[in-house]
């Protein structure tokens, strides 16, 4: 403790380390259920430079359940293809990311940070239930078990003004406070460190007038100078150069060497404006344990990504989309706290598969080596045919936690399509909100005991029957489909959009509901075998 004195004995729900966007998030996706959330943040204001500049569709429904949905379309532009290249030219790689994918937003979205974190704290200022404290740093975290106590004390900001410092109280902390985490090393998380790691120097410009770049999302594997070159965000472009072995990051991180790296692409001092430059070193590391009591990890204070599969922001939302239905759970039923100890479960190895991934493709471009260079352009250049397109890799499923483990899709992200209901047409999500969602046909749903379907609501949870006898029109057929394919009439989709689990029968669907009640309750699942079969 510090000896700050409190200011009040009120007591918040939960108190967030750190306004980034997960943090901001977070805070939305608890106080949209009714959560009193305090958001701390050391900052006066938000970052105002280029950070992240890609989000997936699942992120993009995340950031929906934010409220930001109407804005998205114009923070950002979809990329097709996400193309590697030799120093020759020659496609090593060619992904394809056009198109909607499964959680009904592009599968790839170019941004430019500063500007979605206006819109995320535009909503945070707005909302009832979040109380924003800019100006305090987080300098002690103390679980009292029934409660957290937060000492947060002033950062001077750059213009020398100050906040008075306080304690707070809360039944629950999150520490999304970045790379540098105060909060996990008060709550002394270890690190698992795979030793990936490389010095870059990042490029941000604002181009002065339109222009076509295709692809418009390039890594050059150059041994002379990895380089990648991608959209960032409307009207915007980063290039990032890899520090080659011997050479000096601070020497190369020079406005005038910044120029000089992006004469090749015709980017000039006339017809652009450098916004940032900033050599960084990525990492590729994970806290081993994302709770203690009371306090947890989100966000890179859990997690490090190197860059190239686009995943180190998209990664953090989904932590908090996964924490704040079961905080929320937890605060109305403090009995089932056991749900908590599935977040360790659910989100360490997605993460740590994400970043696994992120360190192969990083093998392939940051080779300094030629003859490594060429060994690799001769065994893939070979496998892209002309023209083609190899998807982008979906991102794991989960393998354990609040599932119905054995039925058909338990742990894969669900769809998100366009329906109707009969007066609005527009993304599930939009009409029926981005809760516990039954999905199902009207045969199926019509023969399940009335309690269950009664204590399914009480969670939050709603019930859209699809097809002709239902009250969901499947503009697209995207849950006739998905039934089709999994031998299901009935689904669970979980808050986080994830799939509790899917059943083919009336008495599937109430053993489904009866497995889920269960679990919420802190009990554990059934063995497989009582399991709905799919």
């Amino acid at each position: 403790m510090t000896g700050a004195e409190p200011e009040s004995p009120r007591l918040f729900d939960v108190a967030v380390v750190g306004a980034g966007p997960v943090g901001c998030a977070l805070a939305l996706l608890l106080a949209d259920r009714g959560r009193q959330v305090v958001l701390v943040e050391r900052w006066p204001e938000p970052y105002p430079l280029p950070r992240a500049v890609h989000f997936d569709d699942e992120t993009a429904r995340i950031l929906q359940a934010c409220g930001l949905g109407p804005v998205l379309p114009s923070l950002s532009e979809p990329a097709d293809v996400y193309e590697w290249q030799n120093a020759e030219g020659v496609p090593l790689l060619r992904l394809g990311t056009s198109g909607a994918g499964r959680s009904g937003w592009p599968s790839a979205n170019m941004f430019n940070q500063p500007d979605l974190e206006a819109e995320l704290q535009a909503v945070v200022d707005r909302h009832p239930h979040i109380d924003l404290r800019r100006g305090l740093e987080a300098v002690a975290v103390d679980d009292l078990g029934p409660e957290v106590l937060l000492t947060a004390d002033p950062a001077t900001s750059t213009e020398g003004n100050a906040v008075e410092g306080t304690i707070l109280r809360a039944r629950y902390l999150v520490g999304c406070d970045g790379a540098n985490s105060f909060v996990r090393r008060a709550i002394n998380a270890p690190m698992e460190d795979h030793g990936f790691f490389f010095d870059w120097l990042i490029v941000d410009v604002r181009l002065h007038s339109p222009r076509i770049f295709d692809p418009s999302n390039l890594q050059i594997c150059d041994p002379r100078r990895p380089t990648t070159a991608v959209s960032g965000g409307p009207g915007r472009r980063r290039w990032e150069f890899m520090c080659l072995p011997g050479e000096d990051l601070d020497a190369l991180d020079e406005e005038d060497r910044a120029w000089e790296l992006l004469e090749p692409w015709d980017v000039t001092r006339d017809n652009a404006t450098m916004v940032r430059h900033a050599g960084y070193r990525f990492q590729a590391r994970w806290a081993t344990t994302w709770q203690r009591g009371r306090v947890f990890l989100a966000g890179d204070a859990a997690h490090q990504t190197p860059p190239f599969a686009g995943q180190g922001m998209c990664a953090g939302l989904r932590d908090a989309a996964n924490l704040a239905w079961k905080l929320h759970l937890v605060l109305d039923d403090p009995a089932a706290a056991a749900v908590l100890a599935t977040y360790d479960v659910e989100r360490i190895p997605h993460a740590a598969a994400v970043i696994g991934f992120a360190i192969e493709l990083g093998k392939i471009i940051c080779v300094p080596d030629p003859d490594e260079a060429a060994a690799r352009d001769a065994a893939m250049a070979p496998t892209v045919s002309d023209g083609a397109v190899t998807p982008g890799a979906p991102m794991p499923s989960l393998d354990g936690g609040i599932l119905a483990l054995g039925t058909p899709g338990a742990g894969d992200l669900f769809v998100q399509g366009v329906v109707s209901d009969g007066r609005e047409r527009g993304r599930f999500d939009d009409l029926f909100g981005a809760g516990w969602a039954l999905v199902s046909t009207a045969a199926t749903v019509a023969d399940v005991p009335a309690d269950l379907i009664e204590w399914f609501e009480s969670i939050g949870g709603v019930v859209a029957i699809v097809g002709p006898c239902g009250i969901v029109d499947d503009v697209e057929d995207q849950y006739t489909t998905w039934f089709a394919d999994h031998g299901a009439s009935a689904v669970v989709q979980r808050p986080d959009f994830y799939v509790f689990g899917s059943a083919p029968s009336p008495d599937d669907l109430r053993r489904l509901l009866e497995n889920l009640r269960s679990q919420l309750s802190g009990s554990p699942p059934p063995a497989e075998g009582d399991a709905p079969i799919g």
